[in-house]
């Protein structure tokens, strides 16, 4: 729909300066709109130009400002990635609110649903009914959109007129029971309308909507179910009209919970059922573990993957973006860099490290990296030696190449005789805030620790024992004093192009983005399944429930070069857990996880487990409902001319998130409330 797009702006530039009585000759009408395909193409377009989707023109601080400015995916919060900015903050809302650009929206999908029948006579039957489907899925995508913020909120599912209407104008909010009930009900329309293959690039289609009912349906099934978890149930009554506009009513919320993982799981399988989709696996291979990680890169940038369900498409220079303008390494900066920085809390999902007994991954000898002596390696890259290579193709490991070239990550050089100890006593939240600027190692006289501040003329020198020098830092940094550069010691791999040709810029950059894929599809089918499991719901096709769970949640380990389930998943938030840890880290960086560790309810303190689901000592994770997240530090040895890291918490531009209870459903915009008499704020706010 590309060049659609250019003939809307096209339009939008020809002014014209007629009588005011006679409709400009520039001016398309919804009869010239809704009269033919190529009218069609165009109204779609727009529509589909505002459609909420998180991708490379989305960033979560700002919400929908469709520029890309800064855009960096996982910083939100979430344990993927952290960055300099200020927009790296807790996900507890947006600046610009979704609220007055959905109802514009939806009034263009309810003029189409409205107004198409005048015009049943132009298409044939298939076109017709596609068309309108179209809009349901539109109309239900929004709607879905407002209710992971607000809850429940106005459904406006006709178009009002003004002045004609003047009186309807005012629309309350419905219950958030009524508005999930609202969301299923177009996705379902549109599934009964919309083609099993979309009719023309850039169209929805009938697996489209199946897609992405199945994460709709989930996430409401959540928040019936999980809302109840948090301490004094989380729901509420509106002042103005009563109506329950955030959370489920006690004699409500379990049936509500159960029909929508069971509306969750009849669509992902019947995604799953088509046959249409599957695993992308072109240059997969079970024994050759670099075939396993270069498979996983290039499914991203293979336009006919079979993975793919629903593509934002980009092509430089007529639509492009600036995604690795800002996170790329340090040594592209064009005009930034180091914008996605993958914490090691998120490298600890991952199998094949060497651990210690709480689950985090083992840097010292002792029995945790506060004590015993640094593990020493010949490369940088000796540490991930063993690791399943999806994570490999997810960030960039320090001495890992990317575009061609080598990754010269390092924070430090250590000149001290070995073993090494480890350079702080105390690695607790407590003392969180110490650097390593600050340990006795890099302040005593003569020192052992030299580092560097900054790039270039900065960096300190390392006076080798034949005379020789080398910088502290590398080249990619870390540096203690520049944040442009990584801010934990990994940088991001996912949706970078490793094309050494590729243009990297602001605006330069052409590769798509991903919306929906078949992993996520499993791994929907997989939650929905275990939590009908729990919940003694029997099987809605048939299936074995836990036995369909296990196999998905295998398929994508398989894919992915991790360790296999041994055994059938249990229906035990033990078993959940494992299909949750699954999703973070098959979908990490995708705009995914914020919205998961909402909809499990996870993310304020009393619901926090550790690192979500990961059992591990809260004294170096959190202090109450603040957290901060841990960075992966490779030094160098120069007495044993090896390599050895430490895990402590993030050392340069530092980050502490806070995230309560209130922030799980968003503010309605004040100003909305203040001029109605029927829209409500939410409760205790």
């Amino acid at each position: 729909m590309k060049k659609v797009f250019l003939f809307i702006a096209s339009v939008l530039l020809c002014t014209s300066c007629a009588d005011l009585d006679v409709a400009p000759k520039n001016v398309v009408t919804s009869d010239q709109l809704f009269s033919d395909e190529s009218g069609m193409d165009i109204y779609l377009a727009r529509l589909y130009s505002y459609m909420p989707y998180e991708d490379f023109k989305y960033q979560g601080q700002w919400g929908f400002n469709f520029n890309g400015w800064l855009v960096s995916l996982g910083i939100e919060g979430t344990g993927e990635c952290l960055d300099r900015d200020g927009i790296c903050r807790a996900f507890t809302g947006e600046d610009t609110p979704y609220w007055g650009m959905a109802f514009s929206e939806l009034r263009e999908a309810n003029k189409l649903i409205e107004d198409l029948p005048k015009y049943k006579s132009n298409y044939s039957e298939m076109m017709y009914n596609h068309y309108l489907g179209e809009a349901y899925y539109i109309r239900a995508t929004v709607f879905y959109t407002m209710a992971k913020r607000f809850g429940g909120v106005p459904l406006v599912t006709h178009v009002i007129n003004y002045p004609d209407e003047s009186d309807k104008l005012e629309v309350p909010r419905s219950s958030e029971e009524e508005t999930w009930d609202q969301v299923l009900a177009d996705y379902d329309k549109a599934i009964e309308l919309l083609q099993p293959t979309s009719p023309k690039s850039g169209y929805c289609n009938k697996y489209k909507a199946l897609a992405w009912k199945s994460e709709a349906m989930l996430y409401a099934g959540c928040v019936a179910k999980y809302n109840e978890t948090v301490n004094g149930n989380l729901t509420g009554l509106g002042k103005k009209t009563g109506v329950r506009v955030i959370g489920f009513a006690p004699d409500r919320w379990e049936a509500a919970s159960k029909k929508y993982f069971t509306e969750a799981y009849k669509a992902a399988k019947e995604v799953i059922k088509s046959g249409k989709y599957s695993l992308y696996t072109k240059k997969w291979s079970a024994t050759d573990k670099d075939a396993q990680y270069q498979n996983m890169i290039d499914m991203f940038f293979d336009s006919s993957s079979p993975e793919n369900i629903d593509v934002k498409e980009y092509s430089y220079p007529t639509t492009a973006h600036g995604y690795d303008a800002y996170n790329a390494p340090y040594m592209y900066h064009m005009p930034l860099s180091g914008g996605m920085c993958p914490t090691s809390d998120f490298m600890q999902l991952f199998d094949g490290f060497d651990r210690y007994n709480d689950g985090s991954i083992r840097v010292t000898d002792g029995t945790n990296c506060g004590n015993g002596h640094y593990l020493l390696y010949d490369s940088p890259m000796g540490i991930f030696a063993n690791v399943e290579p999806r994570l490999r193709a997810w960030v960039i490991y320090p001495g890992d190449t990317h575009r061609g070239d080598v990754q010269d990550v390092k924070m430090g050089t250590y000149v001290g005789d070995t073993p090494i100890s480890p350079f702080f006593d105390d690695y607790s939240y407590a003392t969180s805030q110490k650097t390593f600027q600050q340990t006795d190692a890099y302040t005593q006289k003569p020192k052992l620790l030299y580092m560097s501040p900054n790039s270039g003329s900065a960096q300190e020198k390392v006076t080798l024992d034949d005379g020789t020098t080398i910088n502290a830092s590398g080249t990619d940094g870390p540096f203690y004093a520049n944040g442009e550069a990584t801010l934990t010691g990994i940088y991001v791999r996912k949706y970078l192009n490793p094309d050494p040709s590729s243009l990297i810029g602001e605006g330069k950059c052409g590769q798509n983005f991903i919306l929906m894929r078949y992993a996520e599809v499993l791994l929907n089918m997989a939650e929905a399944a275990v939590e009908l499991s729990e919940a003694g719901v029997t099987s809605p096709d048939g299936d074995d429930l836990l036995q369909q769970a296990t196999d998905a949640v295998n398929e994508i380990r398989k894919r992915a070069g991790a360790d296999l389930l041994t055994s059938k998943l249990e229906a035990t938030d033990y078993g959940r857990n494992i299909v949750r840890k699954e999703r973070r880290k098959e979908l990490a960086f995708e705009g995914k996880n914020k919205w998961d560790i909402r909809r499990w309810r996870v993310n304020h303190y009393e619901g926090r487990d550790g690192f979500w689901g990961e059992t591990r000592d809260k004294s170096t994770y959190s202090n109450n409902e603040q957290y901060r997240f841990h960075g992966f530090y490779p030094f160098y040895s120069t007495k044993a001319k090896k390599w050895f890291y430490d895990e402590h918490f993030q050392a340069i531009s530092q980050k502490t998130f806070s995230y309560s209870v209130l922030d799980y459903y968003w503010a309605i915009p004040s100003g909305e409330v203040t001029k109605s008499a029927v829209i409500d704020q939410q409760p205790n706010r």
